[in-house]
């Protein structure tokens, strides 16, 4: 057993099983703080769609929300610096960090000794021209280039992870490929001591879940977030179109699909979203997996005996 003072607290599943929840309550416990995982919750303005918990509702401090707009680019090596940054500092004054979320590359980003390269400015005009073209063909076709290109690397990136997409071009322009990195990451090791904890349910009824937490966004005025967004003139921003949630509702409003065939879409690409988590995670053989359909006091203590 390692003692919770001083180590990291990682909580990770699928979209949908209570990550947040359990997070604020063992910070809640431990006197910790939050430090997201979650790729889309960076975003300003993101919050219904991204499932951030209200400010009025938070009762400990986050890290790693809202640190850029819709329109800019945010890569696993800001977000690496950004949350070693707050893991230091937390650990620094006394107290708890729990990375929370279900975006996979950042959490190996905050917890793995593996570099991410700088933001180097000669790619700068390369990344542009790529995301000219992505937008330009649609993410399928892009990715149907790089299977003609580097078939081993489009094989391990879904096609709608346009981002991913264009980094992997980015590889092959410097002589390497996506498939050499991700054997990077394997021979990784962790940065800081780490107690990682897994919430699982059964896969028809973590689906029922996300049809329901749809649904529960559209009550919470998700369609008007996404109106708001493109008030601000953020119809253009190339991330926040790949959000699930904003792409979808964007075609509503584009007149290209009905209120009710967005919403199914949103719902489906949740499903597949939560389908790829699972197998990301599954790789983890140190994690340890809970039943997320348990009361939350049942999950904190499970997830204190842990510690």
């Amino acid at each position: 057993m390692v003692s919770a003072r001083h180590t990291v607290i990682v909580i990770v599943g699928p979209t949908a099983t209570g990550k947040t929840s359990l997070a604020e309550r063992l910070a809640q416990k431990l006197d910790g703080e939050i430090i997201s995982a979650d790729s889309m919750q960076v975003y300003k303005g993101m919050d219904i769609g991204t499932a951030k918990l209200p400010l009025g509702l938070r009762t400990v401090a986050y890290h790693c929300v809202d640190l850029v707009n819709p329109d800019k680019e945010f890569s696993a090596y800001a977000y690496q610096k950004a949350a070693r940054a707050a893991m230091d500092d937390i650990l620094a004054r006394g107290k708890q960090p729990i990375v929370c979320g279900g975006t996979g590359l950042y959490v190996r980003a905050a917890l793995e000794n593996h570099f991410f390269e700088d933001e180097d400015e000669s790619l700068h005009e390369l990344r542009q021209r790529l995301e000219t073209e992505a937008l330009t063909l649609g993410a399928e076709a892009f990715h149907a280039k790089l299977a003609e290109l580097d078939p081993q690397s489009a094989a391990l990136i879904h096609p709608n992870n346009v981002r991913r997409v264009i980094r992997a071009f980015e590889w092959l322009e410097q002589g390497s490929s996506y498939v050499e990195q991700a054997q990077g990451f394997e021979r990784s090791k962790e940065a800081y001591p780490t107690c990682y904890i897994g919430l699982i349910m059964p896969r028809e009824e973590l689906y029922a879940r996300i049809n329901r937490r749809v649904e529960q966004m559209m009550e919470q005025g998700l369609l008007e977030e996404v109106q708001g967004l493109l008030a601000k003139g953020y119809e253009q921003a190339f991330t926040a179109r790949q959000a699930i949630g904003y792409k979808e509702l964007k075609c509503y409003l584009d007149g290209e699909l009905s209120l009710e065939a967005a919403v199914a879409s949103i719902q489906q690409a949740t499903r597949r979203y939560a389908k790829r988590q699972l197998c990301w995670f599954k790789r983890y053989q140190q994690i340890v997996w809970l039943d997320a359909r348990l009361a939350l006091d049942e999950l904190t203590e499970q997830s204190r005996a842990l510690l």
